[in-house]
């Protein structure tokens, strides 16, 4: 089931957020964020582990104080992913975690302060290539808009964003990305294709406080797929009260279900019903739970019946069709053997891991002949 994405891209200013593109036409980029203190620097890093484990391209670490910033040091001397700090009102702390090895900066240069303060954080971030993000959210707009609009709308976002946008034009500074984020999705879909028409610079896509894992889940599917449906969009973080590490899944879930990045097991699945000739539900929940690992891009139907089993599985790279007294498994659209209930998962998880195994030796030896 390899299909190219019919959808055209917003075409963007690239930057560089460390060593990973964003914009132009580079891959959309996966993010999350850190909820340790940061203070304590071994949970922070042991979460930011888990996160690159997970496939994550990009982590945020809030630095709310100086401590904090001296702490951003110790974290990213011992982590390789690119991370970008939050900072708020103190440009001292911006300055600081730049001499760091900061990836980018999460500010707001209209709460840094007096122009001589927004200089000096832009200036550090020129003089080391560190690109800034402008993130305006409905719940800290400017009172001055609060009181003009009466309420957040996604013209008050708008306008946030162009004021802080207008102070980095002053001083000539274009590498910079954008947020404009709400917990109300149609606020901010209609935030975002205001902008995205006005300005060059890569969008940073999310719904702000989207929820707990199921309802900020549907929420974010919704408001990131509409948005990334037109086009817009190049680097996105689904926000959950949750383990953040579930926010990179459902990131890379969403671009998959959109043919816009490939990361993993792509599971096709029947909802199962009375014509199943094995358990549907519990089979899936312990391939998921067994295959996490697996970050090799495989499309997988797993169907419990011979209705829609065979039309799936042949447009699958591995597929199962539930069949009595046995289930047929397909390899590569076609019946490759028949599959006992009794060992029915584990013979499909070391079928699975045996097709992995052969499309990286495939790979490997790709690149060893492009080397030679």
């Amino acid at each position: 089931m390899k299909h190219e994405s019919p959808i055209k891209r917003r075409r963007s200013r690239q930057i560089m957020v460390g060593n990973v593109p964003v914009g132009g036409d580079a891959p959309i980029a996966v993010q999350s964020m850190t909820n340790t203190n940061t203070c304590d620097v071994a949970a922070t890093v042991g979460q930011i582990r888990a996160l690159e484990d997970a496939g994550a391209d990009i982590v945020r670490v809030s630095v709310p104080t100086m401590d904090a910033a001296e702490a951003f040091g110790q974290i990213r001397a011992q982590v390789n992913v690119p991370l970008v700090a939050d900072i708020h009102f103190d440009y001292k702390i911006a300055l600081r975690v730049a001499e760091l090895g900061v990836d980018c900066l999460r500010i707001n240069p209209g709460n840094i302060g007096r122009e001589d303060r927004v200089s000096a954080v832009i200036s550090a971030a020129r003089d080391r290539n560190i690109p800034i993000r402008i993130g305006v959210n409905a719940g800290s707009l400017e009172k001055d808009l609060q009181r003009k609009y009466g309420e957040p709308t996604a013209e008050a976002l708008v306008e946030s964003a162009m004021r802080h946008i207008e102070i980095l034009d002053r001083h000539d500074f274009q590498d910079f990305k954008v947020s404009l984020k709400a917990s109300e999705v149609f606020m901010t879909v209609a935030a975002y294709r205001q902008i995205a028409s006005q300005i060059e610079q890569p969008l940073h896509l999310g719904i702000t406080e989207a929820g707990g894992f199921r309802s900020g889940t549907v929420k974010s599917s919704i408001g990131l797929g509409m948005l990334l449906m037109d086009g817009i969009g190049d680097t996105i973080r689904v926000s959950l009260a949750a383990d953040p590490v579930q926010e990179i899944k459902v990131g890379y879930d969403i671009l998959k279900s959109l043919r816009l990045r490939s990361r993993g097991i792509n599971f096709i699945a029947c909802p199962s019903c009375s014509r199943q000739n094995f358990d549907v539900i519990q089979t899936m929940n312990d391939l998921e739970a067994r295959l996490e690992d697996v970050n090799t891009a495989l499309d997988v139907a797993i169907i419990g019946c011979v209705v829609n089993g065979p039309g799936e599985a042949k447009e699958a790279d591995i597929g199962l069709t539930g069949g009595s007294p046995k289930n047929l498994f397909y390899l590569h659209g076609r019946p490759d053997r028949k599959l006992d209930n009794a060992t029915l998962t584990d013979d499909l998880e070391q079928l699975i891991r045996e097709e992995v195994a052969r499309r990286k030796e495939q790979e490997e030896a790709i690149i060893a002949r492009s080397d030679s």
